[in-house]
C-alpha cells in the first residue's frame, strides 16, 4: 500500500503553548475542545489540523534534543495520520524503503494511540500517526472534536 500523499496536521514548537493559543485566538482561529490547556492546542483549519505542541514535549517525542542538522528540537513536524496501527507500521517501514529514515517508533503513544516519527532525506520530520480520537474525514484529514 503507498503511503497516502496527505498533509494531516502540522505541528509547531512552541515556548508557551498558552501564549500561543492566546495568539491564534486573537486571529479568530477556534481551538478544538480535544486540546489540552498547557500541554497541546488544536486548531481547525480549512486544510490540515494545525497543532501547538511545548517544544521540550516535542524534542521528547521525536527521542532527541536536535533536528537533523540542527542544534534545536524541530520547530515543525508535518503529521500523515492513517486509520490504524498496522498502517503506521507499513507507513513508516515504506518510508525507510523509500529513502528516508526512522527517529523514533512506531509505538504505543501515552494519549492511546499509535505514532512513528520519520525524517526526508532533507532532514524534514514526520509522525505517522494512528489517533483514535481523530478518526478520518472523507478527505482523510483527522476530525477533531
Amino acid at each position: 500500500m503507498p503511503v497516502p500523499a496527505r498533509v494531516s496536521l502540522v505541528t509547531l514548537a512552541v515556548s508557551d503553548v498558552a501564549a500561543a493559543v492566546a495568539f491564534y485566538a486573537r486571529l479568530g482561529w477556534e481551538t478544538s475542545a480535544a486540546s489540552v490547556p498547557g500541554t497541546v492546542a488544536f486548531l481547525r483549519t480549512a486544510g490540515a489540523r494545525l497543532a501547538l505542541y511545548g517544544a521540550a514535549d516535542q524534542a521528547t517525542d521525536l527521542n532527541r534534543a536536535t533536528a537533523p542538522g540542527g542544534n534545536r528540537p524541530a520547530g515543525v513536524v508535518l503529521a500523515l495520520n492513517v486509520a490504524s496501527p498496522a498502517e503506521v507500521d507499513s507507513a513508516v517501514r515504506e518510508w525507510a524503503e523509500a529513502g528516508g529514515s526512522v527517529l523514533a517508533g512506531p509505538v504505543a503513544t501515552p494519549w492511546g494511540g499509535y505514532s512513528g516519527h520519520v525524517i526526508d532525506p532533507d532532514g524534514h520530520v514526520w509522525e505517522v500517526a494512528h489517533n483514535p480520537g481523530f478518526p478520518l474525514d472523507d478527505a482523510g484529514l483527522p476530525t477533531l472534536p
